[in-house]
């Protein structure tokens, strides 16, 4: 949970209050003043949700990129290891019909 998910939450719990207490005692403005600040807190709070979100799907795409990365260059030094190894053979090969 990021900063602003939990300062929403906060803002929307003091508006709610503010509601409660206004509708409680009669004062309209009060009243309005929390519904504002719930609206406030839940667009804070949506905001947030919205950043924790795009930081998973970087988050998931570096992971797959590394992982990609980390493939592709076990692959290479899969690939680098055979052709050596069938040039090394080869050679011997041509070394024992020379000798011969």
């Amino acid at each position: 949970m990021n900063k602003d998910q939990i300062q929403g939450k906060v803002e929307q719990a003091t508006g709610k209050i503010k509601q409660g207490v206004g509708e409680a005692v009669g004062n309209q403005d009060l009243a309005n003043r929390g519904v504002a600040d719930q609206t406030k807190g839940a667009v804070r709070e949506t905001w947030g949700n919205a950043k924790d979100a795009a930081q998973q799907i970087r988050k998931s795409h570096e992971d797959d990129a590394n992982q990609k990365a980390d493939d592709t260059r076990h692959k290479v030094s899969d690939s680098v290891e055979k052709i050596k190894d069938r040039v090394n053979e080869k050679i011997e090969d041509i070394k024992e019909r020379r000798s011969a």
